[in-house]
């Protein structure tokens, strides 16, 4: 038996009978280490990420879109107001991420804790990122939709189909911030 295998047990042993002693070497938790000056940074970065994300993705697919209803426009102008069915689409993710970052911006504090600016940042980024991702989908299948529909129109409740399952991936982000929003105010009281 070495001399540290001897002595482990040993304080083990005593650091049972006698806690006392050891208290000044254990690392006391308080409140201030759950609020501390850099909490609000993720909750700021959390609206930051929900609007510019989510506008990105929308001005993607709104640009993306309309280049093809702009081609298709020049050779059939009758069915221009069918086709921009895409567009308005795209840019409904922008208003996701606006409503996202206003819920975020309203339980933004001066103290918060650390859990409500994670929470926050998750929250932005859900919407955000999903809606990047829609806003990437609407445009690369709106512009092929739109050009399609130009030369057969029984393609256009394809490609509003399509289009309906694109959006709907942005909502989904949007709900799941809107019910990390709302876990976002549980512990607020530490930072009193």
């Amino acid at each position: 038996m070495t001399a540290k295998s001897c002595c482990f047990p040993l304080f083990l042993f005593s650091f049972h009978l006698f806690p006392s002693l050891f208290i000044p070497f254990v690392k006391q938790v308080k409140m201030a280490d759950y609020c501390p000056v850099y909490a609000p940074f993720f909750g700021s970065m959390g609206c930051t990420a929900a609007i510019v994300f989510s506008c990105f993705g929308a001005a993607y697919g709104t640009a993306k879109s309309g280049v093809g209803l702009s081609a298709v426009g020049v050779l059939r102008p009758d069915i221009v107001l069918k086709c921009i069915v895409p567009v308005v689409m795209a840019g409904i993710l922008g208003i996701y991420g606006l409503i996202v970052t206003v819920m975020l911006s309203g339980g933004l504090a001066m103290k918060q804790t650390l859990y409500s600016g994670f929470i926050q940042f998750g929250a932005g980024l859900s919407v955000g990122l999903s809606c990047l991702a829609a806003g990437i989908t609407i445009g690369i299948t709106g512009d092929a939709g739109v050009r399609a529909y130009g030369q057969q129109p029984r393609m256009f409740v394809g490609m509003i189909l399509i289009l309906i399952f694109a959006e709907v991936l942005g909502l989904y982000g949007l709900i799941v911030a809107l019910i990390l929003n709302t876990k976002a105010s549980d512990g607020e009281g530490a930072c009193n």
